[in-house]
């Protein structure tokens, strides 16, 4: 039964992204976005709830319109107390000009008398306010030089000079204040310093309204520049946020190109450093071959060697053996039959001697290529 109430409330405030641009309307001094309320469901709720019976600085409403009250009674003092001090001050200062305009020219005796008796009352008042400071308390102040206030009250001026000050002090305060008004109104605008003096009474009559639209206009520029103070800061949270995000996503990126780039990198090496140890192969494989070679074509000379001194002995022996059997044929050419054995055995040695001529002659070329 009492979600009832509550569950109407929320409905009013609205829904979805509408209910958070209401919350946060609501409290501008929280240090909270939309994304928060978001993930805080249950705390979003609270907030509107807690929106119907609290203002945007958090006050509830009856505290509120006590401080409305309060603040009402506090303008009221502090007005009273403006004027009775722009009046203490605007007579202090008809004072000091008096001083500074005496010394520089002749002042008629009336005016010396009643800005001499106008100050005196000033001081007078002023050492009273001293020895009592406090109107409201029935406590016993501590003294002064051992005065009080009956004693200081005794230096007033006398009655009739206070009288004559007092008819001529409106006149007088009202001259002053016109001045010092003119003054303010040449600062305001300095072209109009120049203007009559029937047109400055007429500004002057509504420079008051203009002040007062400067100073609204001011103060709405000053609750601009603080909303849009509290916006800035939320939309740089936001932004801040943001920016870690594309950070963490840009490292993300970049680590995963570092280990693509790494891979590919790794496996150009290990190809570099294939071919590289393939051609060093390739490369002992050579000399190894031409260490064989080398050792081959040593052991091939040397075997020519040993065969071509063989066959050239061989030939000096059949040449031996041939000049022998031709002393024979010489010698037994006289013979019939074993003549013909002679020359079947020289035909045979010859065709061996050709043979071997021949093995020598190859042998001989293989050699030279």
């Amino acid at each position: 039964m009492s979600a009832g109430p509550e569950s109407t409330a929320l409905s009013s405030l609205g829904k979805g992204d509408s209910l958070h641009q209401q919350v946060l309307a609501s409290f501008p001094l929280c240090d909270m976005t939309e994304e928060d309320l978001t993930r805080n469901p249950q705390f979003c709720k609270l907030l509107a709830t807690l929106a119907q019976h609290v203002d945007q600085t958090g006050l509830t409403v009856s505290l509120k319109s006590e401080m409305d009250k309060a603040e009402k009674k506090l303008q009221s003092q502090r007005c009273y107390w403006l004027r009775s001090e722009s009046l203490h001050r605007g007579l202090q200062e008809m004072i000091q000009d008096f001083c500074v305009r005496r010394h520089h020219i002749t002042v008629p005796p009336d005016q010396n008398m009643f800005h001499e008796t106008l100050e005196k009352c000033l001081l007078v008042a002023q050492c009273v306010r001293q020895l009592d400071p406090s109107t409201t308390t029935n406590q016993d102040q501590p003294s002064v030089l051992g005065l009080n206030a009956q004693q200081v009250m005794e230096l007033m001026p006398s009655e009739k000079n206070v009288q004559r000050m007092k008819q001529s002090l409106p006149r007088e305060l009202e001259k002053h204040l016109k001045k010092k008004s003119l003054n303010l109104l040449s600062y305001y605008q300095p072209e109009w310093e120049n203007e009559s003096e029937g047109l400055k009474n007429s500004k002057l009559s509504h420079l008051s309204v203009q002040l007062n639209k400067e100073k609204k206009r001011a103060e709405s520029l000053k609750e601009t520049c603080r909303e849009n103070s509290v916006l800035l800061q939320r939309q740089t949270q936001l932004y801040l946020s943001e920016l870690i995000k594309c950070v963490q996503l840009l490292q993300s990126l970049v680590l995963d190109h570092r280990l693509k780039t790494q891979t590919e990198l790794e496996s150009k090496k290990l190809g570099y450093f294939e071919g590289k140890c393939e051609l060093v192969l390739q490369k002992i494989k050579v000399e190894m071959v031409e260490i064989q070679l080398d050792t081959y074509t040593a052991d091939a000379i040397s075997a020519h060697r040993k065969i071509r001194d063989n066959l050239e002995s061989e030939l000096k022996a059949c040449k031996v053996e041939k000049q022998s059997v031709e002393l024979k044929l010489a010698s037994f050419e006289i013979l019939g039959k074993e003549f013909e054995a002679l020359a079947e055995e020289y035909c045979r040695l010859r065709q061996e001697l050709e043979m071997k001529h021949w093995a020598l002659k190859e042998f001989t070329q293989y050699n030279d290529k």
